[in-house]
């Protein structure tokens, strides 16, 4: 933890401490994730708002994660705050970057090059469901004795954040709180309530009514092993779930 985090409060209220208020940190946007900025509105893309990722680099400088996990990180906006906070601050052990494309993750390749973090960031290409199934299938195979390599994927992280679209928002923050440390933050935010008449032949449109009464269920069973909180921020909700 960093020195602002030295008096620690009782774990129910671990997120609040997290994720209330800003750190005493740079409140403009780094130079680099600026430029990405406008490259994401030129290529027509969503990203989190800057209070939302300004608020999530916060915590994370007061979490002082030695594993990291960033779901869903696009042409890398988000992951270039946070590397500029880590070359200002205390580097994590291992920062894993999840990228279902590769034409999203040369470009994240090269920001990370940018920030000479290649020795400690991985960038990992595929659908994330599949990687940690196999990172569940290793972590059965080792418990039985039998090696099979290394995993795609800790087991342990002790912070992942979550951006999928609403479709799939639930499944793959499910997935990923498999994957999280005893004391590990899973970290995304609130999708917008669905709103008007849903055409029942509308594909796209039930994905989403389904995604949405997916993340209900989600927030209603979790609530047994986790603690969750909802931090308002401007332009969103953050969402936090820390194990019990």
């Amino acid at each position: 933890m960093s020195d602002e985090s030295a008096t620690i409060p009782v774990r129910s209220e671990l997120l609040s401490h997290f994720f209330s208020k800003p750190a005493d940190l740079p409140r403009d946007e780094p130079l680099i994730a600026a430029n990405i900025n406008e490259q994401l509105q030129h290529m027509g893309l969503s990203t989190w708002s800057i209070s939302v990722i300004r608020r999530v680099r916060d915590a994370l400088f007061r979490i002082n994660p030695n594993k990291l996990l960033e779901v869903g990180a696009s042409i890398g906006h988000r992951s270039a705050w946070l590397l500029d906070l880590f070359e200002n601050q205390s580097k994590p052990k291992r920062y894993d970057i999840i990228e279902q494309g590769n034409k999203f993750a040369v470009i994240i390749k090269r920001l990370v090059d940018r920030y000479e973090a290649s020795s400690w960031t991985n960038i990992k290409v595929g659908e994330l469901q599949t990687l940690v199934a196999e990172t569940m299938a290793w972590k059965a195979a080792t418990i039985t004795g039998l090696e099979t390599g290394d995993a795609p994927l800790e087991t342990d992280y002790d912070a992942i954040i979550v951006d999928e679209k609403p479709e799939v928002l639930a499944k793959s923050i499910e997935s990923c709180l498999q994957l999280l440390s005893p004391n590990g933050v899973l970290i995304a935010t609130e999708p917008l309530v669905p709103s008007g008449e849903v055409d029942e032949t509308d594909e796209a449109q039930m994905a989403i009514v389904n995604g949405f009464n997916d993340w209900i269920g989600l927030i209603k069973s979790a609530q047994e092993n986790y603690f969750i909180a909802f931090i308002p921020v401007f332009e969103g909700t953050i969402v936090t779930f820390l194990p019990k």
